[in-house]
């Protein structure tokens, strides 16, 4: 008795709930991205539409947030400072989590179609990817340290905002190119679609990437996480062949 009367409440609920105006469909051109040997980067492209249950309002405009982030870890910053002539590690900072990879792509710029307080909530600017509990209590400037860090993956291209970048046509179709550099960490990435109208988020949409290393690239990665002593052999023999064959070519051309 008590499980029926669950289900009706909960069929009351659903049906008094209002259907979301607007909802967003998207798909991505590929699922999979493939690291070889010869991998030297890869483009997604990332497309969709907006799917509605009612004629669209005119005012606030709709615009469109692409992220796609890859498998976060904890990473350690540490700082160097110069101590009679020699640069030494005189400061470090544990951060909790950070995304090896992080893009957003927008159809506007972030500051005029985000809110602060959406942005805390839905975590879609790259700052609040960045998750750090507390520093400790001899460091003072926490904050650059986290600058650097975005700083430095900015520059390598494993951060980027590209603001504009999202084609949104009649408030109904959107596509964007999301370009994964050559230095990538394989794992399970995710790709985010935000619709924003007025700086408020009001449909959010979540497909996974799966970046893997395949061929002799996945062979010498396992050999080397799981069979450590094996792979060090085998670099040792590698060298030692190498190094012979470059002075035997070496007499040869001496002859």
């Amino acid at each position: 008795m008590i499980r029926r009367l669950l289900a009706i409440s909960a069929l009351i609920l659903a049906i008094a709930l209002p259907a979301r105006a607007e909802e967003v469909v998207a798909g991505l051109s590929q699922n999979r991205v493939a690291i070889t040997a010869s991998f030297d980067g890869s483009e997604i492209l990332v497309f969709g539409a907006v799917k509605r249950e009612a004629p669209a309002p005119l005012d606030p405009s709709l615009e469109v947030i692409v992220a796609v982030s890859g498998p976060s870890t904890p990473i350690t910053l540490r700082k160097k400072s110069r101590r009679l002539g020699i640069w030494i590690n005189t400061q470090a900072l544990e951060i909790d989590a950070a995304p090896s990879f992080y893009s957003v792509s927008t159809s506007a710029p972030l500051r005029d179609i985000l809110n602060h307080t959406d942005d805390i909530r839905h975590g879609i600017s790259i700052g609040r990817v960045i998750r750090s509990v507390g520093a400790p209590e001899e460091i003072k400037n926490a904050a650059r340290f986290t600058e650097a860090l975005v700083r430095i993956r900015t520059e390598n291209r494993l951060y980027q905002l590209n603001e504009g970048s999202v084609d949104l046509a009649e408030d109904t179709l959107f596509r964007t190119s999301v370009a994964l550099p050559s230095n990538l960490t394989e794992g399970a990435f995710t790709a985010r679609i935000f619709l924003t109208r007025g700086g408020h988020v009001i449909d959010a949409y979540t497909t996974d990437l799966e970046v893997r290393k395949v061929g002799l690239e996945r062979w010498l990665f396992t050999l080397a996480y799981e069979q450590a002593f094996l792979y060090g052999l085998l670099s040792l023999v590698i060298a030692i062949i190498a190094g012979w064959g470059a002075s035997a070519i070496f007499r040869l051309l001496r002859v």
